[in-house]
């Protein structure tokens, strides 16, 4: 009966394999995109560190993956789920117990006097071992080590995603900073005009309605200052929150000094989706649901226990002193023929679970490429747009200063002057903001390769 249950058992034995990840052309679409993934690097494979040169943020970076709770708990799963390997491991060792007895008695005989005092003990050294000759010690061992994967998975998308943060709000800061300073030259240069246009008004060059909107508009700079400087602390506090610390001012360098790897000199590869870690983590998912499954199967066969004990006793049908030797030794054999149908409930159940991995896995491939392609569709238009925001910035600044010199020789507005003024504000807010959109979607294109991993 075991050598059959073995034979029809074997199918318990065998291992999970991946399910083959779509190709590039597949997973994200035609066009241009896919000549990227047809090179030959990958950005993914760059250490965080290579990536992000700044050493403040380096630093920051450090502290944070560190501090952050959330990292602390990713790491805590990890070892939790090596301490689950570990014991599926041990589970092929046998398991031996030590349960000493001890007893004192005695009777009563008819003359109402006790008997002398019985002494009996028992030292047995107990043996138990399950052969899981169905294959349920393997299956629950292979399925401890695809938790362990999911946790070390899910611990490098944690870190992945704190470094992306921390990144992002670093260089929200850097934007801040830079519009900060527009803002303070903007407001410096726009009271040089409302002082012009004042004394136009007070030599009767100009009207009064001329001077109070000059002067709206130096509110709504100055406006825009204190929003500014506000939206500075809210960042400085996000970022202290990420590396749990108390509010403080974070040291940060200026605009213009980080640098980055080139958006699209850095190409990506057909198996970039390899190194995602919510991949690996939806892989090792389908492989615990498919070690879950069988368990399930092997729950229809029968397992054989062993036990054995060895031990030193006195109460061997007759109490002795000094005791003899104890030994015993038994196997069984335990076939499930009816269970009220819960092994067939389990299985099917198993099967169901198993299925919906599948497709939870499948739809991981498909949001990851349709990131990969939002990412890089977003570094295309940034970069596109910065030469073109550069140059309306030129032509922009151009105009403001002719303009404001013919209204100081009085062949000018002050309506042409706010014009300029105001259009040149925007156009030089535009290009800082977009430098951190493309800063942003090359990182998130980082993340969305699976890098920040290493």
């Amino acid at each position: 009966m075991a050598l059959c249950a073995m034979m029809c058992s074997c199918g318990v034995y065998k291992k999970y394999s991946s399910p083959e990840v779509k190709q590039a052309g597949e997973a994200f679409g035609v066009g241009d995109t896919i000549a990227l993934l047809q090179q030959e690097a990958s950005i993914a494979e760059i250490s965080w560190r290579d990536f992000f040169v700044d050493p403040l943020l380096q630093q920051l970076i450090d502290s944070a993956l560190a501090r952050n709770t959330d990292m602390q708990s990713a790491r805590l799963a990890v070892e939790q789920a090596q301490a689950s390997l570990k014991a599926a491991k041990l589970a092929y060792l046998p398991s031996l117990s030590l349960a000493p007895q001890a007893s004192i008695y005695s009777t009563m005989g008819t003359d109402g006097k006790f008997s002398p005092m019985s002494h009996t003990y028992n030292i047995p050294l107990q043996l138990d071992w399950n052969i899981g000759i169905s294959g349920s010690v393997t299956v629950n061992k292979r399925k401890a080590q695809a938790v362990l994967e999911q946790a070390k998975a899910s611990r490098e998308a944690t870190q992945a995603n704190l470094i992306s943060t921390v990144a992002q709000e670093y260089f929200q800061l850097l934007l801040l900073d830079k519009q900060l300073n527009i803002l303070i030259e903007t407001d410096s240069l726009w009271e040089v005009s409302l002082e012009t246009e004042r004394a136009l008004w007070e030599n009767g060059q100009a009207y009064s309605t001329a001077v109070n909107q000059m002067e709206s508009s130096c509110m709504s700079v100055k406006t825009q200052i204190v929003d500014t400087k506000r939206s500075i602390l809210s960042v400085e506090n996000t970022l202290c929150k990420l590396l749990r610390i108390t509010p403080r001012a974070i040291e940060r360098a200026e605009w213009g000094t980080y640098t980055l790897p080139d958006r699209f000199g850095i190409g990506v590869p057909a198996t970039l989706l390899e190194n995602r870690p919510d991949i690996k983590a939806a892989d090792q998912s389908l492989a615990e649901a498919f070690y879950n499954t069988a368990a399930a199967r092997a729950a229809f066969y029968p397992s054989l226990s062993l036990q054995g004990i060895l031990g030193w006793t006195n109460n061997s049908g007759l109490i002795v002193d000094p005791g003899a030797l104890l030994l015993q030794a038994a196997a069984s054999l335990m076939q499930p023929i009816f269970a009220q149908g819960k092994l067939t409930a389990s299985l099917k159940i198993a099967k169901y679970n198993q299925a919906d991995k599948l497709n939870q896995y499948i739809q991981t491939v498909i949001d990851a490429g349709n990131q990969v392609n939002e990412a890089l569709a977003d570094c295309r238009v940034a970069e596109q747009k910065d030469a073109l925001y550069k140059h309306q910035v030129e032509v922009l600044h151009a105009a403001y200063t002719g303009t404001h010199e013919l209204m100081n020789s009085g062949k000018a507005s002050y309506l042409e002057v706010l014009t300029a003024q105001e259009s040149l504000l925007s156009a030089q807010l535009n290009e800082a903001e977009n430098l951190y959109d493309g800063a942003q979607a090359l990182i998130g294109l980082y993340i969305a390769l699976g890098g920040a991993t290493k």
